[in-house]
């Protein structure tokens, strides 16, 4: 085993990665680890899978900063692995490489008229509303009756921000151009569409919670819709969470109207089965009626049910992307892996929604994170990693300037935060996102005065 410091390259800056840069340093290894972001700022689904009106799941970002800020971490941002560096290359300059690239790409529906214009997946939609910056910067928000399907909380943040107006949402850290769109917003029915019922929705007590916190929005549920079986009973009192859950439904379903604009209604056994069209776009949503089948699942009625609508949201999951040189389950989308390590690959590991899917909360990935590097720690103290030829953090930089890679860093982070903060403070809000990749690597490498188009991505 050598005695140099053991030098690991985290490919992704989100929750995943950074769990696994503190489980690194948590070890009492000698470490230098490096971060490698595509995006010109940190955080991943922390600055864009969240919805703006949630700072306080944005509060994670503090634990976050904690562990960027110590000496073993290095945040290299603007890197996109695959196209600027190789993982071959990257082998080279690292000893191990952990891979927490996350998932954005959207699950399908396939149903017949999946292809019509107004179906979005859900994540096209977040990214809009977040600002990422490979997403639209305008949204066709028309329709006055929108379907959502899928019953967990990314269906949820979409149903919410459809139903809240634009001055709601102003107090936020959106962008100029989505506060002018959802200006623009003329839904005034938003539909959330689960096949199952109440006990096996994925929400979380507190989301579903704060639909009520809105003025503007009238959650709606019908009563036909509480329903339990056995198995579903016995969710409820094996799981705090599910019968809060349940609660939090019966009450909608059985309360009094508060007389909101906005109708939210929250669609059970309804599965939906076909998308309706005229001149290509989507005007209804076809629903199959279910009931459950005493074991939790659910059997069609034959009953169906066209909804009337002029856009429709798939929450049905996100999507990892395969990585070049790295092995890829195209029907699971994970990087196939064995307690974190790459199937085939000594050297290379996953954590995080690309190893396992996305599933469960934030804080889900930190028991990843702990298995993978555990396993990676193994590894080195046994001998069987392949050594970086040049495992200097220099020549790591020095690879990324002789590449003309305009790579951002944790003190180029520092600089990005403190304008969009400036920008936000001078309209009384905390942050104004950039939404341009150019104006974040500008602000990142102090680069302001550099003319548009100088440099881009």
């Amino acid at each position: 085993m050598t005695t140099r410091k053991l030098r690991v390259a985290i490919v992704g800056s989100g929750p995943a990665g950074i769990y696994a840069a503190d489980a690194l340093m948590k070890s009492g290894r000698d470490v230098s680890i490096d971060i490698l972001e595509r995006l010109p700022a940190p955080f991943g689904l922390i600055r864009y899978g969240v919805a703006p009106d949630h700072p306080r799941i944005k509060g994670i970002i503090k634990s976050l900063h904690r562990v960027l800020d110590k000496p073993e971490v290095r945040l290299l941002g603007n890197v996109d692995v695959g196209r600027d560096v190789s993982v071959a290359e990257l082998r080279r300059l690292y000893d191990a490489v952990v891979f927490a690239t996350g998932a954005t790409g959207d699950r399908d529906l396939n149903i017949p008229g999946a292809d019509l214009e107004g179906h979005h997946g859900a994540g096209e939609f977040v990214g809009f509303y977040d600002s990422h910056p490979e997403f639209a910067r305008e949204w066709d928000l028309s329709a006055e009756s929108v379907a959502v399907v899928g019953v967990g909380n990314v269906g949820l943040d979409v149903a919410r921000i459809l139903a809240k107006t634009a001055d709601e949402l102003h107090v936020t850290e959106i962008a100029d151009n989505v506060y002018e769109g959802l200006g623009a917003n003329a839904a005034r029915e938003v539909h959330v569409f689960g096949r199952r019922g109440p006990a096996q929705a994925k929400f979380t007590p507190l989301e579903l919670k704060e639909l009520d916190h809105s003025p503007t929005i009238e959650v709606v549920i019908d009563p036909e819709d509480i329903d339990y079986d056995a198995a579903s009973e016995s969710a409820r009192r094996e799981s705090k969470i599910v019968d809060q859950v349940c609660s939090i439904i019966e009450n909608y379903a059985i309360r009094d109207p508060k007389g909101a604009p906005h109708k939210l209604h929250i669609h059970f056994f309804e599965s939906p089965v076909e998308l309706l069209g005229e001149d290509g776009r989507v005007t209804a949503i076809r629903t199959e009626r279910t009931k459950l089948d005493g074991n939790g699942g659910v059997v069609g009625t034959g009953t169906f049910t066209d909804w009337p609508v002029g856009a429709v949201y798939r929450a049905v999951g996100y999507r990892s992307d395969a990585v070049p040189e790295v092995p890829f389950d195209e029907a699971k989308a994970v990087i196939p892996n064995e307690g974190g390590r790459v199937d085939g690959h000594v050297g290379l590991y996953a954590t995080g929604w690309v190893r396992r899917g996305p599933v469960g909360l934030i804080g889900n990935t930190k028991g990843d994170a702990n298995e993978a590097i555990g396993n990676l720690l193994a590894d080195w103290d046994e001998g069987i990693l392949q050594l970086a030829a040049e495992p200097s953090e220099s020549a790591v930089t020095e690879f990324f300037d002789v590449r003309g890679i305009e790579y951002t860093t944790w003190d180029g982070w520092h600089r990005l935060d403190a304008a969009e903060r400036a920008a936000g403070e001078a309209e009384g809000r905390e942050r104004k996102k950039f939404v341009e990749w150019e104006d974040m690597v500008a602000h990142s490498r102090d680069r302001t005065g550099v003319p548009a188009g100088s440099f881009s991505r």
